[in-house]
């Protein structure tokens, strides 16, 4: 079964912690929204499906899929190097370097690329607290 954080997790939370659940969706969501209409060189841009396609990516590494989501994208929009610094970043962080900083999105600027991290480790926190909300809803029930 689907456990979401919009439909289980934010709710079990706020029941729980009220004031702790609208500020980690806040958080979620002003990391998952947040652009320069930017890409590289190009302007004018929705980053969307890719903003989308990173952090559908980081919690399929962590073994959450989403049935409405077509994960078509992320190998259409995510390119190895770019999977491979996620994973690293997500799974390892004690393995990341500068190198496997620079290795994706060369030509692509500095914030752009700190954005990655703020969305991959938001990602990486929901999922966390995706499979401990739904341990505490299995003790409850």
């Amino acid at each position: 079964q689907d456990y979401t954080w919009e439909d289980h997790g934010y709710s079990l939370i706020n029941r729980l912690y009220p004031e702790v659940g609208q500020l980690l969706d806040e958080k979620f969501q002003v990391v998952y929204n947040l652009t320069y209409h930017t890409m590289a060189t190009l302007r004018g841009v929705d980053t969307s499906v890719l903003r989308r396609a990173i952090w559908n990516y980081v919690h399929c590494v962590f073994g959450i899929r989403y049935d409405d989501y077509d994960y078509g994208e992320v190998n259409q929009l995510l390119e190895r190097s770019l999977k491979v610094y996620i994973k690293t970043v997500a799974c390892y962080p004690e393995k990341t370097t500068k190198r496997t900083y620079t290795q994706f999105w060369r030509h692509f600027k500095h914030s752009e690329k700190v954005h990655v991290n703020l969305l991959l480790l938001e990602a990486r926190m929901q999922a966390a607290l995706l499979y401990a909300l739904r341990a505490v809803t299995r003790y409850m029930t």
